[in-house]
């Protein structure tokens, strides 16, 4: 259970934060600008929210992934070290990534397939889902970074989840613009 009485402690005010361990890093660190990308997501996924809820099952997916990047930050928060620690880390488990897998198939068998490119918007939800998409895949090529630098281990659950997020985010784009009819469709050269 997580209790926070006090919101401000000062001990980040020379420029460090604390990982789920208690070790201390640069707020600049390359795992502390995963985790923080991976909250500016779950932050875009709040504003599709807004514009999600005449869509009860859609809604209900972004839900589930606001905790799972709730995880997702806490399993990034807490690198594997091979030290005991007091109590278990929240991994992201192949279970959410097939999870998400299955909730993109379910969106995407109501959709004609693409022939051009689509370009964010047609309507609210799809255009702050395209942003929760590119946020998405900006966290992705951190995590992706961190996980190929040596001594900072990442799962590869979590770096599929976020693989699999992006597309999610695209194909449920696709579905809210009518299931694809008010797509806003990319032309090459339109105005050259």
């Amino acid at each position: 259970m997580v209790v926070l009485n006090r919101i401000y402690t000062r001990t980040g005010d020379g420029g460090t934060t604390a990982l789920s361990t208690g070790e201390r890093r640069p707020k600049f660190d390359l795992r502390v600008a995963s985790y923080g990308t991976v909250d500016e997501t779950n932050a875009a996924v709040g504003l599709v929210r807004l514009h999600t809820g005449a869509l009860p099952d859609v809604d209900a997916m972004l839900a589930r992934i606001q905790n799972d990047l709730f995880d997702l930050g806490a399993d990034l928060a807490t690198p594997e070290t091979g030290e005991p620690l007091a109590w278990t880390p929240i991994r992201i488990s192949a279970a959410q990534v097939t999870r998400l897998e299955t909730e993109i198939d379910l969106l995407n068998k109501d959709l004609s397939p693409l022939r051009s490119f689509v370009l964010p918007g047609g309507s609210p939800a799809a255009a702050f889902l395209h942003q929760a998409r590119t946020v998405c895949r900006r966290a992705e090529r951190l995590v992706v970074e961190l996980s190929m630098t040596e001594g900072e281990p990442v799962s590869a659950d979590a770096v599929k989840y976020l693989n699999r997020l992006s597309d999610f985010f695209f194909v449920a784009s696709r579905w809210v613009n009518d299931k694809g009819a008010t797509d806003v469709l990319w032309v090459p050269g339109q105005n050259r």
